[in-house]
């Protein structure tokens, strides 16, 4: 394998290489490479404590390191590096905390230490005539061989997927907020469970009734599995989540993943449209008030905002059943999916909040971009009003007001139960409420993880918003 007729020389086998040896100066790609590639790993680790008996690369690296730790050349990157990172940030106009701008340089100044101390060591050994190798290098020179390289495409296609998706900025951005979102998941899973677990109330003894014995008692839990300690329970829920088995609720042993399946829709559907139409109105009303700032408008706009953002869902709904139901007569009090009308006053209710919200927030965040010195000069250019509102100001003013929609529609979905409630829409909402005085525990794991993972997939969603509208996270994407 040492032979140079037989080796492949291709820019795909470096580029590899190259990526190998920048995931394994981060702790957490390093810990996931050797995961996903740990056949693989043995053989390299092999092959490089081989290689390693014959040098003494190791004891020439640590003893070169205290040197240039002692002579203060780290101290230096670091301070070059921190200095560079205030340039950036007093460029774009970010206020970074001192803990946090310590943390980034001291990160960078490490990378390039560590950087430079193996040229430093490569151009030693090769004035010296000899090579010192790597474990990135011995990974490197290893799928040079054909052979290597065919046989390890099988164990290791988890190990080659994760270094091309750490490759592309893009899919690592999204892939890194991904696995944030399933650790959100279970973060608010175990949560939820401890939370009932520690709950006072009896589910057997609410659902049997009053007049229950302890035998009837017992043979209730058992069969639930509440008879089991803690840690066992858990890893039921947990197991459940993974393979969509969220087991029957204590209530009427109803199959769980069935019955969210066929409520969670209604509650998402109308959380969906209240989003898109409060956006369509709460936009436009927006910026109308930050290019007409204190007019009648803006005042106008302002004050209907406000009320709206004060006004309970629940006294809101009733005031609409009142008026438009019993008094009137246009529109059915209740829901009925087979009716587009009834669904006219739930939008209304969810949407009211949100619109107000995203209003308020299109206003305050046009506001302040019109007055940056970009805006100035790009009117000195002689550009319309009209130009510089939509080609220069909203794109930038986008950033809050989509966070701010992102946040609104998970408290929606989240907190829908009460408008639910009002007008008998027979949602999520309204079906964790049910189960929560039992409480039914499989019933409510399953709303709360449905809705949780719903709230996740949006937040991933405007992530990949935030970078695709801000020109500076694409830039910071690129760098790290």
């Amino acid at each position: 394998m040492t032979g140079h007729t037989s080796a492949i020389d291709t820019p795909l086998v470096d580029r590899l290489g190259n990526i190998f040896s920048k995931m394994l100066l981060h702790p957490t790609y390093r810990f996931l490479l050797v995961l996903a590639g740990a056949p693989l790993h043995l053989i390299i680790y092999g092959v490089y404590l081989s290689s390693k008996k014959k040098s003494m690369h190791r004891a020439n690296m640590d003893k070169l390191e205290q040197q240039w730790i002692s002579s203060g050349y780290r101290d230096q990157l670091i301070t070059e590096a921190r200095e560079q990172l205030e340039r950036k940030h007093r460029f774009f106009g970010q206020n970074v905390t001192p803990e946090k701008l310590n943390r980034e340089a001291n990160r960078i100044g490490t990378i390039k230490f560590r950087e430079a101390l193996l040229r430093h060591l490569d151009a030693e050994q090769d004035g010296n005539g000899r090579s010192q190798t790597t474990y990135a290098d011995t990974f490197t020179q290893l799928i040079r061989h054909p052979a290597f390289l065919a046989i390890s495409i099988i164990p290791g296609v988890l190990m080659y997927i994760l270094m091309l998706i750490y490759n592309n900025a893009y899919f690592k951005y999204i892939a890194e907020r991904l696995v944030m979102t399933v650790f959100v998941i279970f973060g608010v899973a175990f949560l939820v469970f401890t939370i009932l677990y520690l709950s006072p109330m009896n589910p057997a003894a609410n659902i049997i009734g009053e007049t229950a014995t302890a035998e009837q008692i017992a043979k209730f839990n058992q069969l639930y599995g509440l008879d089991q300690p803690y840690l066992t329970q858990l890893w039921h829920t947990f197991r459940g989540i993974l393979t969509f088995d969220l087991g029957k609720s204590f209530a009427g042993s109803e199959d769980v993943t069935t019955s969210i399946a066929a409520k969670f829709p209604v509650t998402l559907t109308l959380t969906v449209i209240s989003t898109i139409v409060a956006v369509l109105i709460a936009l436009p009303i927006g910026l109308i008030s930050a290019t007409r700032p204190n007019s009648f408008f803006d005042y106008t706009f302002m004050l209907i905002a406000l009320i709206g953002l004060s006004i309970p869902n629940f006294w809101q709904g009733l005031v609409l059943i009142l008026n438009f139901s019993i008094k009137l007569h246009w529109l059915p009090a209740t829901y009925n999916p087979q009716n587009a009308l009834t669904m006219i006053m739930p939008i209304v209710v969810l949407g009211t909040g949100l619109t107000a919200a995203v209003a308020r927030m299109t206003r305050s965040s046009t506001l302040e971009v019109i007055h940056e010195d970009y805006i100035t000069t790009a009117r000195a250019k002689g550009l319309s009003r009209s130009q510089v509102l939509w080609k220069h100001a909203v794109g930038n003013a986008l950033i809050p007001i989509i966070t701010v929609i992102g946040l609104q529609f998970g408290a929606m979905l989240g907190g829908a139960a009460v408008t639910e409630k009002v007008f008998n829409i027979n949602g999520i909402g309204s079906y964790i409420v049910d189960k929560q005085f039992i409480p039914d525990i499989p019933a409510i794991m399953g709303g709360v993880v449905y809705t949780a993972i719903t709230i996740s997939i949006v937040n991933v969603i405007i992530d990949i918003l935030y970078a695709f509208i801000d020109p500076r996270i694409r830039s910071k994407m690129k760098q790290y």
